[in-house]
């Protein structure tokens, strides 16, 4: 069970910064925790809750969410609470401890190179530095283009001034086939890159030209300020009016909001965030001096987008056009919050007049007028059944049956307390219900890991996989026998894997063990076996461990015994199955 990864930082190396690094101390950094007995517990920063159910172990070195069942090492903690990649988490726990993150030659290696979608770290800051280049390059083109002053003319007319063209580092791709193509591509090996990461692009015949042409640049810098990708808009008639970078190694578009990182710039303390369809919305809403505004990447807002940001912020406002698309993407942005909605936040709509855009009006209105309509936002609530009211006539029988069948799957998802008896109590009134009646499912996330939870039943291999991971000096406490790994009994070859891991490093922790098994399929039910509660008294694990290995070391030589008495009654028994045959019986006669 090796361990591949991206990049192939080695195994040794990623042992040493999960042994290095105290969880205690890196949760604490970001979630405050409280002394509970032997560990520690907060309030779980993954799903909203009112009493902690959170726990970090300082012995195991391990978090375990008893409400949503989050649960892992520092590495998982990094990965889920940052939304880091692997690699990228394990880049920040070397930052953190000062250490330089060493990197393997994989060239010529044997089996699939890589164990997750993304590539190494350095061919990913190779390429946030080329699209940085590229980014200056239209930076600069926007002063020294031979078209400048028209487009100069152009931003100043859309109302922005330098200052904000600075800020979102708007620059401007030339009215050519090839001026980011000679300007930057200096080696076959650049000119490649940028193909990848379509600043360039090639046709059928091989041919290679820019990408953006003759368009407002507005480059696309994801939560930790890199450069992913571009939006570029037309400065006259042509089509598309905008042309944005398609998904590359480094961009995805459902992940990322143009101008979010910006708004964090400019606010300690984000209190709002107000989602718009377009870039020049949002630069134009900062030129006016309202900072906290985002927008989706030519794509509706995802799951990902409202997972974020109710993690950065108390209050987020949909701000779309009047129109029907502009209805159509509101209720999207609301289908997709329902899974993410938590206690604390307030969640609001708000529709332009027609025609009108948050660009055009705020120009129009300026600031305070256009901030006094956002506090006139409709509430979640009000906007929900409002949507189902404008389609369906409540007051027939069919119109509660399409109601209740339309709205009931969506309150499912709510993990939020209040909003679900929000939401619930409404639609009871709506469709003359007792809320009672109205036979709601939890299908929360916590619903979910709480049903899974009493499914999860102990047997005796799970016991001893479990107190092994927990305690791997167990593991000398048994003999090493590698033919178990090719056992006919669920569980001996994870076992046997597991003993071999802890004898090959003597001195290897929890932490350190679980994270060499992180890309087995094994893993998911091994990080819940690290979480489990054995209430073992210390003095009593030895003996415990061991006559639980020896229970499931008899079940195994008992049912092999069996098949080979079978074979040795049809006399089909071989010379080494008849010498396997007696050492069993002989075995089975010392207990």
């Amino acid at each position: 069970m090796e361990l591949l990864l991206a990049g192939r930082i080695p195994k040794g190396f990623i042992d040493d910064v999960v042994a290095r690094t105290d969880i205690v101390d890196l949760i604490d950094s970001k979630v405050p925790l409280k002394k509970a007995g032997k560990n520690y517990q907060a309030c779980c920063p993954f799903h909203n809750e009112k009493s902690p159910s959170f726990s970090v172990s300082p012995e195991k070195q391990f978090y375990h969410c008893f409400g949503c069942g989050a649960h892992g090492n520092a590495i998982s903690f990094l990965m889920e609470y940052e939304q880091l990649e692997f690699v990228e988490a394990i880049e920040e726990l070397a930052r953190l401890h000062s250490l330089d993150v060493p990197r393997e030659n994989t060239g010529g290696g044997k089996g699939p190179q890589k164990a997750y979608p993304s590539v190494s770290r350095e061919q990913k800051q190779s390429d946030y530095e080329m699209l940085e280049l590229a980014s200056k390059f239209f930076q600069h083109n926007l002063k020294h283009d031979h078209n400048s002053e028209k487009v100069i003319d152009y931003i100043k007319g859309r109302g922005l001034s330098g200052e904000v063209c600075q800020r979102y580092n708007i620059g401007y791709a030339a009215d050519s086939w090839d001026a980011a193509l000679k300007a930057i591509a200096k080696t076959p090996e650049q000119k490649q890159q940028l193909v990848d990461l379509k600043v360039l692009t090639q046709n059928d015949s091989g041919r290679t030209y820019d990408f953006f042409r003759h368009r407002v640049m507005f480059p696309i810098r994801d939560k930790r300020g890199r450069v992913v990708g571009f939006g570029g808009r037309v400065i006259d008639d042509a089509t598309p009016k905008y042309l944005n970078s398609p998904e590359t190694r480094v961009f995805h578009k459902g992940s990322e909001l143009y101008g979010f990182y910006q708004a964090k710039q400019a606010n300690t303390n984000l209190e709002r965030v107000l989602i718009v369809e377009g870039y020049m919305d949002v630069v134009s809403l900062a030129q006016q001096g309202i900072s906290y505004a985002v927008a989706a990447l030519g794509t509706a807002t995802t799951p990902e987008h409202m997972q974020l940001l109710f993690r950065s912020t108390k209050q987020v406002i949909c701000c779309y056009d009047g129109d029907r698309a502009g209805r159509d993407a509101a209720w999207r942005a609301l289908e997709n919050a329902m899974a993410h909605l938590k206690d604390g936040v307030d969640l609001r709509f708000i529709f332009l007049p027609d025609g009108e855009d948050p660009d055009t009006m705020v120009q129009k209105e300026g600031k305070d007028a256009f901030e006094q309509r956002l506090q006139k936002a409709t509430p979640l609530l009000d906007y929900f059944f409002s949507h189902f009211v404008e389609q369906l006539d409540v007051t027939t029988d069919a119109g509660k049956s399409a109601l209740l069948a339309q709205a009931k799957p969506l309150i499912e998802k709510v993990p939020s307390d209040y909003y679900k008896e929000a939401l619930s109590s409404k639609l009871a009134r709506l469709v003359n219900r007792d809320v009672e009646k109205l036979n709601l499912e939890n299908r929360s996330p916590v619903a979910e890991v709480k049903r899974q939870q009493t499914e999860f039943q102990i047997t005796p291999m799970r016991r001893a996989i479990g107190l092994m991971l927990q305690t791997p000096a167990l593991a000398k406490e048994i003999p090493f026998i590698p033919a178990l790994a090719k056992a006919d009994l669920p569980g001996f070859a994870t076992f046997i894997a597991i003993q071999k891991e802890i004898l090959d490093a003597p001195d290897i922790s929890s932490p350190v063990l679980l994270e060499r098994f992180r890309e087995a399929r094994e893993y998911p039910f091994l990080t819940r076996l690290m979480g489990w509660d054995h209430q073992i008294l210390e003095d009593n694990l030895v003996k415990e461990f061991t006559e639980t290995f020896k229970s499931l070391q008899d079940s195994y030589l008992e049912k092999r015994l069996e098949a080979l008495l079978i074979k040795d009654k049809t006399g089909s028994l071989d010379k080494e199955e008849r010498t396997e045959f007696v050492a069993l019986m002989a075995a089975l006669r010392s207990h």
